[in-house]
């Protein structure tokens, strides 16, 4: 069945990374009640996977690139008098070198930052009543098991009580476009979100958004993104607790 029609452009939105906090908070609560919706997202994430192979993009023939360049509006323009000194050249293409640098970090950085929001969001969004586990328990072997035939992957779910981390449940979630696993843990009265899916987080990171942590890193070919509202240095101090009883192989030079 299709999607509900009030809600196609927020799920466009949100693959594209174009929607607010607030949206993006909106339309993935409603995604997580609504399987004609869900199926929709995963349906328009995989077609945008399958148009960014190299193999799918359409070159255009020669024929039409020397038609577009012998177009008059791209012929160039007889001198004038209003050149750029020749002094002053250097310093513009200085600037203007800074400027193309500047754009190709920005793409990747505000990618970053829109991933960090929506962890965040479902964060919050997990601490209002009924949304924080599907499955409440903070015995291990049923937790890992609960995973299972629901999502194409094994997330670790270690044994942290004695180091003041008691598991207390899972659930899925969905972040960036796709149904990950998240695993829940207890800090005195703080909840830790461990969030994990298949792929790579790029690098490990630890970064305070909003007010809370949040700590990234990938292992064994699955990332991880744990968030709370527990100081940095306690989380940062609950991810290497969590990766050292994880038993996953690293990334090599982790």
């Amino acid at each position: 069945m299709p999607a509900c029609e009030d809600r196609s452009l927020l799920i466009g939105g949100l693959i594209d990374g174009e929607l607010d906090a607030a949206n993006t908070v909106t339309i993935e609560a409603h995604i997580a009640r609504c399987d004609n919706c869900r199926e929709e997202l995963e349906r328009l994430q995989s077609i945008r996977n399958l148009l960014s192979n190299e193999g799918m993009r359409h070159q255009a023939p020669d024929l039409l690139h020397r038609r577009i360049a012998a177009l008059p509006e791209l012929q160039p323009k007889a001198a004038n008098t209003n050149r750029i000194p020749g002094w002053l050249a250097p310093g513009i293409g200085g600037a203007l070198a800074a400027s193309l640098a500047l754009v190709a970090f920005v793409g990747p950085m505000q990618q970053q930052q829109a991933m960090d929001a929506q962890l965040v969001s479902s964060h919050v969004r997990s601490l209002q009543p009924g949304h924080l586990m599907d499955v409440q328990t903070t015995n291990q072997h049923i937790v890992k098991p609960w995973f299972n035939g629901k999502i194409d992957f094994a997330p670790p779910v270690p044994e942290l009580a004695d180091r003041g981390f008691p598991l207390a449940g899972g659930r899925l979630d969905f972040i960036n476009g796709r149904t990950v696993a998240v695993i829940v843990y207890r800090r005195r009265l703080h909840v830790v979100n461990v969030f994990a899916w298949p792929g790579a987080s790029e690098r490990s990171r630890l970064s305070v958004v909003d007010g809370f942590a949040v700590a990234e890193w990938d292992d064994d070919g699955l990332a991880f993104a744990a968030v709370s509202d527990i100081p940095a240095d306690e989380l940062r101090q609950f991810k290497a607790l969590y990766r050292s009883r994880s038993n996953l192989a690293p990334p090599t030079g982790s």
